[in-house]
């Protein structure tokens, strides 16, 4: 398996409960949740180049300002 880089990420409290709450949805860590949805959305754009695939697992509705 290739090398994992670490990276620091901060994300609002709101969007890190949301991503919690899917990943235990989905039997996932954190961390595996945020990966999961990072792997999912570059292949799209490889695919189509479309940023973002247009569903993943239906993600929770979130209200930011």
């Amino acid at each position: 398996m290739a090398e994992k880089k670490q990276i620091p990420l901060r994300v609002s409290a709101e969007l890190y409960a949301a991503i919690a709450a899917w990943a235990e949805d989905d039997f996932r860590s954190i961390n595996g949740q945020i990966e999961y949805l990072l792997t999912e959305c570059v292949k799209q754009h490889r695919k189509n180049g479309a940023s973002c695939p247009k569903e993943l697992d239906v993600p929770p509705k979130l209200d930011f300002p």
